[in-house]
């Protein structure tokens, strides 16, 4: 699979490594720092694009990738108020767009399993729900596009839980995501339950960038070879 790189900092490099492990060919690096462009041969020729970059630039990287019906597999975050013209294009135009706020396999599991115990304790009122993410001092969105995914799945299943917020709860109706940025984190997320009596805690912890790069190459798989909007749920068959 040839494969277009758009994004070459730390987290690129760890993809670039995992893709050429699984046989894959990078056929174009697109970078402030790179040659590489959107107008290149060897970008067009790509069979699918991974895009990790900055909120501000994503969605026009998106549209350089369509223009030349290039599946696009991106986990960049902070962009998604213009998720619902991407799914336009998946559902009008034929295009393939796989999005994940995290594509680390265990991470993918811990949603699961968030999910399903917030189903539970939608019948069980006598715990409040709380959330910690722990980052390195260089990611700059605040909170993690993982952590706004477990917020946005509890409120889905908790009746009681009505919005999230970046700081202590101020009403029972908040869920509380408190972020931290210290040293070199790769990813750290908390889910407690309290109540009067006990606390239950789901947790997981990243012990490098190579689970994220090792799916992301594996949604680069599954995106050449299906179309429309996907994600994890799709590749993992949850």
């Amino acid at each position: 699979m040839k494969i277009a790189l758009i994004g070459y900092g730390k987290m690129g490099k760890e993809i670039e490594k995992v893709a050429i492990e699984r046989g894959h060919e990078i056929v174009s690096r697109i970078d402030l720092h790179t040659n590489d462009s959107f107008s290149d041969e060897n970008f067009k020729n790509a069979d699918v694009a991974i895009e990790f970059t900055m909120p501000e630039s994503a969605y026009n990287n998106y549209l350089k990738c369509f223009e030349n019906n290039i599946p696009v597999v991106s986990g960049t975050t902070g962009w998604l108020d213009k998720l619902d013209s991407i799914k336009q294009k998946c559902d009008k135009e034929g295009q393939t767009f796989f999005y994940a706020s995290n594509f680390s396999v265990g991470v993918n599991i811990f949603f699961e399993i968030n999910r399903q115990l917030a189903r539970i304790m939608n019948k069980i009122g006598d715990y409040d729900v709380s959330m910690e993410e722990v980052h390195h001092t260089q990611k700059l969105d605040s909170p993690s596009g993982t952590a706004i995914t477990l917020a946005e799945d509890i409120i889905e299943n908790i009746d009681r839980k009505t919005k999230w917020i970046n700081q202590p709860a101020k009403s029972p109706e908040e869920l509380s995501i408190i972020s931290k940025r210290e040293g070199t984190v790769p990813g750290i997320h908390t889910v407690k339950y309290d109540s009067e009596v006990d606390e239950i805690i789901i947790h997981h912890s990243a012990k490098s960038r190579k689970g994220f790069a090792l799916g992301a190459v594996l949604a680069a798989e599954f995106a050449k070879n299906n179309k429309g909007f996907l994600g994890m749920q799709d590749l993992l068959k949850f």
